[in-house]
């Protein structure tokens, strides 16, 4: 998000050199820099002793390729918990242990995305009403239902490799 207006009197903002941070919008009225906004989010690859990640499909999202498990924080809510309620409330699954892998910038939608693995315990997957479809989908096919190169994709792929290629141990 990026401000015109200050969100706390209304003003209109103008642009001021704020250290070595360049030209940022700023309330002369409210005395405060307004930088630009992000949504911050997390997306999981839920693995589980099978050597297998849970796949979504979400047809608001795409109809033909798959996704992980991903939403918004809440105001309060550590990421490491938003990944935790994320994962139960998209497919009923516990949350055993978790890993943070890395963050992935999602300009499209101004996002800044927290990626983690999410280690449970196989069971059948619960789906909520945001969840078309979703299936365990062993290592050596699961790239291939994402869409190459999508932020589900790299943090995927990563977590494949980093548990050996999909020959070690989950």
């Amino acid at each position: 998000m990026r401000f015109t207006y200050c969100p706390h009197c209304g003003s209109r903002l103008v642009k001021k050199e704020i250290g070595d941070e360049g030209k940022i919008p700023y309330c002369e009225r409210c005395r405060v820099p307004l930088w630009d906004m992000f949504t911050t989010s997390v997306i999981a690859a839920v693995v589980n002793e099978d050597r297998e990640v849970a796949l979504l499909r979400q047809d608001y999202v795409s109809r033909t390729t798959y996704v992980c498990v991903a939403g918004i924080m809440k105001l309060g809510e550590s990421a490491e918990d938003a990944v935790r309620r994320e994962v139960l409330e998209e497919i009923g699954q516990q949350v055993e242990s978790l890993a943070f892998i890395r963050s992935y910038p999602y300009e499209k939608k101004e996002m800044l995305m927290l990626g983690y693995k999410a280690v449970v315990k196989k069971q059948a997957l619960t789906l909520s009403r945001e969840v078309d479809a979703a299936e365990w989908v062993p290592y050596e096919d699961a790239l291939s239902r994402l869409r190459e190169g999508s932020i589900a994709w790299q943090l995927v792929d990563t977590v494949i490799r980093e548990d050996g290629g999909g020959t070690g141990e989950a």
